[in-house]
């Protein structure tokens, strides 16, 4: 009966969205691309007396979107059905095309959604998907081609000196320095912590061969992420195929819908994908069941604020990227933000959906 109660007083009221440009505390590339600020598109969904936020990585113009198609799209809607809120969102950019801008400004609300049911409910939003894990096991993630060498040894060997037992950098960008750079990161972890490496797509196939025998013999990488285009899912099998025993192959962090991971699932020895690019908690807890019918793990593309819950219910989780420019974004903007403790994120029980809250008065200083 209170379910009952709760369903018929909690139809959705208002959506306001936001957008805040926070610039980087450096200079960052990685193989294929240079940036120094970071955008972040806030929704904040209400209905029944409580408040659901939500947000993605996007440029300025998913919010327009939002405003523009997605909230009167909402409004109305139960906001115990939050599955239904975005078949409804989908429809409504039918014409616009679904992936892209479309697939993150989408993304934005289902999680503003998903927090808000958790907040009706009294309960975490970890806590409303189920928990197939307690802890969601993290790797860092930086080390920028930009960084000089000491900046990089000081952000991968910190990581791994606070227990986090995995760390990622860029590659890619210069090859003359590279190897330099990974001989550098690997001295400061040292060696027992997991070093991985991300080329963005920087590599060829036969370059990207050459490079993760090296990589794999002189230094010990256990992992690649898009050693070539993730539009190239003829060379991702290649390599999976070809990659150095002890090796994975990792790729998938810009796919928008369930066919993208269909096609990709085959070609990777990992699966990636984005919570706020995928179409939200909806879209994601779907690729759990592809990387499940193919047998292979999942990795979460960061925005731990979020992923963290939503990877708590997906069965084949790997683990997480706590990627610095977001973990520096959601500690500035948010209360209630997760640190890795020995090494994996734990969403609290007692902080009802995804346990945050907006600082708004920091967050005015970036706001566009």
């Amino acid at each position: 009966m209170r379910a009952s109660a709760v369903a018929v007083e909690a139809a959705i009221e208002r959506v306001s969205v936001s957008a805040y440009e926070i610039p980087t505390d450096a200079p960052e590339s990685d193989g294929t691309l240079e940036w120094d600020s970071t955008t972040l598109v806030l929704v904040e969904v209400v209905a029944g007396g409580e408040r659901g936020l939500g947000f993605t990585y996007s440029d300025a113009a998913a919010a327009k979107l939002i405003e523009g198609k997605l909230a009167g799209a909402v409004m109305g809607v139960d906001a115990l059905s939050p599955q239904a809120a975005w078949a409804a969102m989908q429809r409504q950019v039918r014409n616009l095309g679904q992936q892209a801008l479309s697939a993150m400004a989408v993304s934005a609300v289902d999680i503003a959604l998903w927090d808000l049911k958790a907040k009706l409910l009294g309960v975490a939003l970890a806590d409303l998907l189920g928990r197939f894990h307690a802890r969601v096991r993290v790797y860092g993630s930086g080390g920028f081609t930009s960084y000089p060498n000491e900046r990089l040894a000081e952000q991968l060997g910190g990581w791994a000196a606070e227990g986090i037992p995995r760390v990622k950098m860029k590659v890619g960008r210069d090859p003359d320095a590279d190897v330099e750079r990974v001989r550098v990161a690997r001295g400061a972890v040292g060696p027992n912590v997991e070093l991985m490496v991300d080329a963005n797509g920087a590599w060829q196939r036969k370059q990207a061969l050459g490079w993760m025998e090296r990589l794999a013999e002189e230094f010990g990488v256990t992992y690649v992420e898009e050693p070539v285009s993730s539009d190239d899912l003829d060379g991702l099998r290649l390599l999976r195929d070809r990659a150095p025993a002890g090796m994975s192959v990792a790729a998938g962090e810009y796919g928008w819908d369930l066919p993208y991971f269909a096609r990709m699932a085959p070609c990777v020895d990992i699966q990636q994908a984005d919570v706020t690019r995928c179409g939200g908690i909806t879209g994601l807890l779907r690729v759990d069941a592809i990387c499940k019918a193919h047998s292979i793990p999942f990795s979460a593309h960061c925005a731990p604020a979020i992923s963290a819950h939503a990877c708590c219910a997906m069965e084949t989780l790997a683990h997480l990227e706590y990627f610095h420019d977001h973990v520096r974004i959601e500690s500035l903007l948010f209360d209630g933000v997760l640190e890795p403790d020995a090494g994996a994120l734990v969403p609290d029980s007692s902080r009802p959906g995804l346990g945050l809250e907006l600082r708004r008065d920091v967050a005015e200083e970036y706001a566009l």
